[in-house]
């Protein structure tokens, strides 16, 4: 006589109780959860980065090229020195030329629009101006020094972190 094979138990749970499941449901959730996260961020926040006359700009790159070109001509240089929101311009020049009575100063940051300010300064005489910044800032700027009649443009960056001052030369 033959033994019968007694029926072997196995015991079986829940899918919910098993860890597998839940270890291979991990990676794809993470990733909705992170995608939910991108497509919020992306609908709240503006960085001010992309312009409504992009084309307009585009066009206007050979005007720019030549006020820089006109600011090299003339020998210009600026030393900018702040003290607070105060700010005090040397304007130097190789070639003879009358002194503005008035420069616009224009402080941008690199990625923030709302942050941008424009400073309109005073000749005190001698290549001296004076002018002071409606909010106090700090961090990296980039910088545009230019004549009420738009005809010469200095530009550079500017770390207001730093004790050094600014100095602005034409663009070559």
């Amino acid at each position: 006589m033959s033994a019968k094979p007694m029926p072997v138990k196995t015991l079986s749970q829940p899918w919910y109780k098993e860890p597998w499941p839940w270890i291979l449901m991990a990676g794809p959730s993470a990733v909705i959860v992170a995608g939910a996260i991108t497509l919020w961020l992306a609908l709240t926040s503006f960085d001010g980065m992309v312009e409504d006359d992009y084309y307009k700009q585009g066009l206007a790159v050979n005007q720019r090229i030549h006020r820089d070109r006109m600011a090299e001509e003339l020998g210009l240089r600026a030393e900018v020195m702040q003290s607070g929101p105060q700010l005090r311009l040397i304007l130097t020049a190789q070639k003879e030329m009358n002194f503005p009575a008035q420069l616009n100063f224009r402080i941008i940051h690199p990625t923030r629009g709302g942050m941008d300010q424009t400073v309109v300064l005073t000749h005190e005489g001698q290549g001296f101006y004076r002018g002071a910044l409606g909010t106090e800032v700090d961090g990296r700027w980039h910088v545009l020094l230019e004549d009420q009649d738009l005809t010469w443009r200095l530009q550079g960056d500017w770390q207001l972190d730093a004790d050094a001052s600014l100095q602005l030369r034409p663009l070559h």
